[in-house]
């Protein structure tokens, strides 16, 4: 998947990574029912995502079955690496730095740190 993914896009996959493969109409009565979305909107954005090689699909009688071809922490894994790259020089230091005096590191999140640390250093 050489282009990215939207917003939009973004959500109609998280529907997709958690169970697939569906409809359109199946996607449309999954996704967040606060974004307003008619099943015409989701099945405009499965037609980008499928243009963008994202998703695929297969016929199934008179429907379409989709199902990501971009698995989630594949897909996690580059947002991060293009987030950190581009606001932090590509180093990871900087960005802990930046939440930790902004406070918005938790008590919880600085165990977590260490442990992570912790195990890496082992």
């Amino acid at each position: 998947m050489a282009e990215r993914i939207s917003d939009a896009e973004h959500a109609v996959m998280e529907v997709l990574w958690e169970e697939a493969p569906l409809t359109a109409q199946d996607v449309a009565e999954r996704v967040d029912p606060a974004r307003g979305w008619s099943a015409n909107t989701v099945k405009t954005l499965l037609g980008r995502l499928l243009a963008k090689a994202a998703i695929a699909h297969e016929e199934d009688g008179r429907r379409y079955l989709y199902r990501p071809l971009v698995q989630r922490d594949d897909y996690v894994s580059g947002e991060s690496r293009r987030l950190i790259d581009r606001l932090f020089g590509g180093r990871l230091t900087p960005l802990v730095a930046h939440l930790a005096e902004r406070d918005e590191l938790t008590q919880r999140d600085i165990a977590e740190i260490e442990a992570l640390l912790k195990d890496l250093k082992a």
